[in-house]
């Protein structure tokens, strides 16, 4: 395996740690789900326009099954049409023949394919009333557990996403309420985050709660129930239930998974050699989120691996948006893409490039031009 697009921190093993990753019986997990703080103007791109936003985690599961959505007439996109993180995972699955399972969390609108479901109500907006009640909190973990355990069975390696528009919001307030300085820290889809939107909305939640800094250090449903979204007890449960049968787990995804990590060891539960981040360079090299930051806080060793996708050199202007620090990461983008390359020990950066332009031609150029031609 070539690993010059890969690189490692926080790993005595260094990028050679990944290697224990590496397993011919993996699967991709996709946890999608809807928060209505995702509708307060200003705080996500996810999607052309905030009416549309809902159809965004289903039809970033249309479009890596099918190759287009079945939802909504066109894929994800920011308003300026820069395509979901998802047509970078669908190649990665491609090009790697891993499956994937989607399982619906709290997703307003249900996707058009088979799905596992844990019945879970959708998230609320968090400025005017809980996320989700407690009791649907654990009952959201311990549907997690299940599907991790069964998933374990038959797997080595779990890679989990998630697709949550409005995500990186509700897991600063969740980690602020465990604790974890995570103010100016997570991530945007858009290259002017906004942190001060952000923390004010989340400083208005905790108020409202009556939440300060660190009181649920020790209660992360708690927290989740306040702050959080229905994706973060059922992606912390599927954590659990796989390294509990001692098989791995890749995080694919970047600062919202941190708050993943940061409940996990709000629950005591033993990470050490089982688990790893797996982002974007993007992610990693943004200057106004801070993804170390928010790891050194809540465990020091373990692995972050991040990936440089080469997208500035993309033939396509939508895909070299991300090195300009647009979208960067989410539907399980950059733990897919590492996933990819750790499993095919040929692929070259090159080879996974070209592949993402012509997925990009067939799947988004092409049928915008039947669309208009069809007019």
């Amino acid at each position: 395996m070539k690993y010059n697009n890969i690189h490692c921190i926080n790993s005595i093993e260094g990028i050679y740690g990944l290697e224990s990753f590496k397993s011919t019986k993996s699967v991709f997990i996709f946890v999608i789900s809807y928060t209505a703080t995702s509708t307060i103007p200003g705080l996500t791109v996810a999607g052309a326009n905030t009416d549309l936003i809902k159809y965004t985690p289903p039809a970033d599961a249309e479009y890596i099954h099918y190759g287009m959505c079945k939802s909504i007439n066109n894929i994800p996109a920011t308003p300026d049409g820069k395509p979901t993180p998802a047509i970078i995972t669908k190649t990665a699955l491609d090009i790697s023949n891993i499956p994937i399972c989607v399982v619906d969390s709290g997703s307003e609108i249900k996707p058009i394919l088979p799905y596992l479901s844990t019945n879970s109500p959708i998230g609320k907006n968090i400025l005017d009333e809980p996320a989700i009640g407690y009791q649907e909190t654990l009952q959201n973990y311990e549907m997690g557990k299940i599907i991790g355990n069964q998933m374990s069975k038959v797997n080595d390696t779990i890679i989990l996403g998630e697709s949550v528009p409005g995500g990186t919001t509700t897991a600063l307030g969740v980690m602020q309420a465990l604790g974890i300085d995570a103010f100016n820290k997570v991530s945007s889809s858009m290259p002017d985050n906004p942190t001060r939107l952000k923390n004010k909305v989340i400083e208005k939640a905790m108020l409202r709660s009556n939440i300060k800094f660190g009181d649920c250090s020790t209660d992360a449903f708690r927290a989740i129930s306040k702050l959080g979204d229905p994706m973060m007890p059922t992606l912390a449960g599927i954590t659990e239930g796989v390294i509990s049968n001692g098989k791995k787990v890749i995080l694919a995804g970047g600062t919202q998974m941190c708050c993943i990590l940061a409940i996990l060891y709000s629950l005591k539960i033993n990470l050490k050699q089982k688990i790893c981040l797996g982002t974007t360079s993007y992610v990693y090299n943004d200057e106004q989120s801070d993804i170390c930051g928010l790891m050194n806080q809540i465990d020091e060793d373990l692995p972050i691996y991040y990936i440089d996708l080469g997208l500035k050199n993309s033939t396509k202007k939508g895909l070299r948006a991300y090195s300009e620090g647009f979208v960067k990461e989410g539907a399980g983008a950059g733990g897919t893409a590492i996933a990819a390359f750790l499993n095919k020990e040929n692929l070259t950066q090159d080879i996974f490039l070209d592949k993402l332009d012509n997925n990009y031609l067939t799947t988004i150029e092409e049928p915008s031009l039947i669309s208009v031609d069809k007019k």
